[in-house]
């Protein structure tokens, strides 16, 4: 089954929001995108809204349901009260826990599942309560896993960073891929879906894919925006869902 592909839309909400204009409109280019074949849209509303505001959320809600039902909306931030209000409000069918202080510029490590737990858990339980489906952000280390299985979520978004970030040295590349799967083949054994996101871009996704066939779904935003850049929105989707197959 072919991996899903989620976009991102916090970098097209960046360039916009360098202008006090409507343009690029995240609505118009999530359309593409779901046109395209793209599963899913992803945001990350932080709290300063530098990238996607809060405002954004009902519009794309609102585009999922009149004309994409069968497409998911992600929501991925720190579980704050404010945040869950918004996954909620905005009926969000995952929502990805991510550890951002809010200065991060993005966002660059797992949760330390074992400190954690006792904040995740709460946050988890909420979200659950509310019938979403509930991601945790992870680096690609085995270690804490066993207590992120404890906390009630169904799946592990494991950080993907440092792999793209190899682009230019084979060695370290192979290196970050043999970590990320292994990390997913304990989380599997463990009863976790496995997502994965973070630098995936059309080059490196196909050794991802291959090297860990059962991921369910890939969020792509900076890498798949800057390559839409080149060949358009509608283009670029189809070729990353080339690569997920």
């Amino acid at each position: 089954m072919p991996v899903r592909l989620s976009v991102n839309l916090n970098a097209v909400a960046f360039l916009r929001n360098r202008r006090n204009l409507p343009w690029p409109g995240l609505v118009e280019l999530g359309r593409v995108a779901l046109h395209a074949g793209a599963s899913g849209i992803t945001v990350h509303p932080r709290p300063d809204e530098r990238h996607v505001r809060f405002s954004d959320l009902g519009d794309i809600r609102r585009l999922l349901d009149d004309a994409f039902p069968d497409c998911e909306f992600n929501i991925e931030g720190y579980p704050t009260g404010h945040f869950l209000e918004l996954a909620e409000k905005n009926r969000a069918d995952q929502v990805t826990l991510v550890p951002d202080s809010p200065g991060q510029s993005t966002s660059d490590h797992g949760w330390c599942f074992e400190k954690d737990a006792e904040f995740l858990q709460s946050a988890v339980a909420s979200l659950k309560r509310n019938a979403m489906r509930v991601s945790l952000f992870a680096d690609p280390d085995i270690r804490g896993l066993k207590a992120a299985r404890l906390l009630g979520a169904d799946r592990i978004e494991f950080y993907t960073g440092p792999y793209g970030g190899a682009w230019d040295n084979a060695e370290k590349q192979h290196q970050q891929l043999e970590k990320l799967g292994k990390a997913a083949e304990h989380a599997r054994v463990l009863g976790f879906e496995i997502n994965a996101g973070h630098d995936l871009t059309v080059a490196n996704l196909p050794a991802l894919v291959k090297r860990v066939p059962f991921l369910s779904e890939v969020s792509v935003g900076h890498g798949l925006v800057a390559d839409a850049l080149e060949y358009g929105m509608k283009t670029s989707v189809r070729r990353f869902l080339d690569v997920l197959v």
